[in-house]
């Protein structure tokens, strides 16, 4: 049995594996979003991602605690993949999804068509940047929600609600993105497979580790991605967050690591009518999803009880232990010029 939306601004929280969707669940989370092993979500990792049956105990749990869960099927299939993709909306239909979150309008429209009841929420990879662009989705496929892009200021998130009666859903806090979600090419550019197709920045089997006498380094399918200095923590290597020499300087020349974290201006958004607030990392480990949606929590509960409009220093510090880089951003959110 599905679990019935909330009038309150929900906090979503990611899970990569049952353990991980049992301590978001836990720890105070509205609604968590999974995805299938295999092609069909942009979290494709060895290991990572439910089976069908894992699915079902997760969502099964969720839905005992009054929480949601939501299946993302976030790539874009190619022909030879199609199968597997429509297969895979059906099986989220099968284990009672609360909602898919899809990016292509062919999955769209197969899902409206054979599911006319089920819920669907545009993804983040659908890159849907303005108003109007939400709207289309709304009246061609039915979406009661789309998730923001991470590239709009706070202005441009509040003029935009205004503009369309789709709910909204902001990232709050994880990883940040440089790329427009949706149109990344860096990485398929290196090894040949799209994160928009085959659900993953760098693929497992094109990253390789090395131990040099000038410090541990880590290369993408043979391009020099970083090196460590001993001691120095080690990043997942991808090409946006790599060093690179730029004439005699190297640097993080295209993005630094760093996470993003938009609890400075929450109360703004809120007040402006966002419906959801979501965590990015279904990579993360099931401690790192407990705590981070334990704070989370806290964050959002202290926004929604009308005492103050800021959310406690505290609060944010606690974050900034669990982000990437140990630092963290309001990214687009704050453009004071606009």
């Amino acid at each position: 049995m599905q679990v019935e939306p909330s009038s309150r601004v929900e906090l979503v929280c990611p899970a990569g594996s049952l353990p991980a969707l049992r301590a978001a669940v836990d720890h105070g989370a509205d609604a968590v979003y999974i995805g299938f092993r295999g092609e069909t979500n942009a979290r494709n990792f060895p290991g990572l991602n439910f089976s069908i049956d894992d699915a079902a105990t997760g969502i099964e749990h969720a839905h005992l605690s009054g929480a949601r869960v939501f299946i993302a099927l976030n790539v874009y299939p190619m022909p030879k993949s199609w199968a597997a993709a429509t297969a895979a909306v059906d099986a989220a239909v099968t284990v009672g999804a609360d909602a898919l979150i899809l990016a292509d309008p062919g999955l769209m429209k197969y899902a409206r068509e054979h599911h006319p009841r089920l819920r669907l929420h545009l993804s983040v990879q659908g890159s849907a940047t303005n108003w109007r662009a939400i709207e289309f989705y709304r009246r061609q496929f039915g979406i009661q929600r789309a998730v923001l892009p991470r590239v709009l200021s706070a202005t441009q998130v509040e003029r935009l609600i205004g503009r369309t009666p789709v709910e909204i859903e902001i990232f709050g806090f994880g990883s940040l993105c440089v790329m427009v979600e949706g149109r990344c090419a860096l990485s398929s550019y290196a090894t040949g497979h799209s994160p928009n197709m085959q659900g993953v920045c760098s693929p497992a089997q094109a990253v390789r580790w090395e131990e040099t006498p000038e410090g541990r380094q880590s290369r993408l399918n043979g391009v020099l991605i970083d090196r460590y200095a001993p001691g120095e923590a080690a990043g997942y290597p991808t090409l946006c967050k790599g060093r690179f020499r730029v004439n005699d300087d190297v640097f993080h020349a295209l993005e630094e690591p760093t996470a993003l974290n938009a609890l400075d201006v929450l109360p703004r958004l809120i007040a402006a009518g966002i419906r959801a607030v979501k965590v990015e990392g279904r990579q993360r480990s099931p401690a790192y999803v407990a705590q981070v949606t334990r704070v989370m929590r806290r964050a959002l509960d202290h926004c929604l009880d009308g005492t103050s409009a800021a959310v406690p220093p505290t609060v944010t510090d606690a974050l900034d232990h669990l982000a990437e880089g140990r630092t963290h951003t309001l990214g687009a959110y704050h453009r004071p010029w606009q």
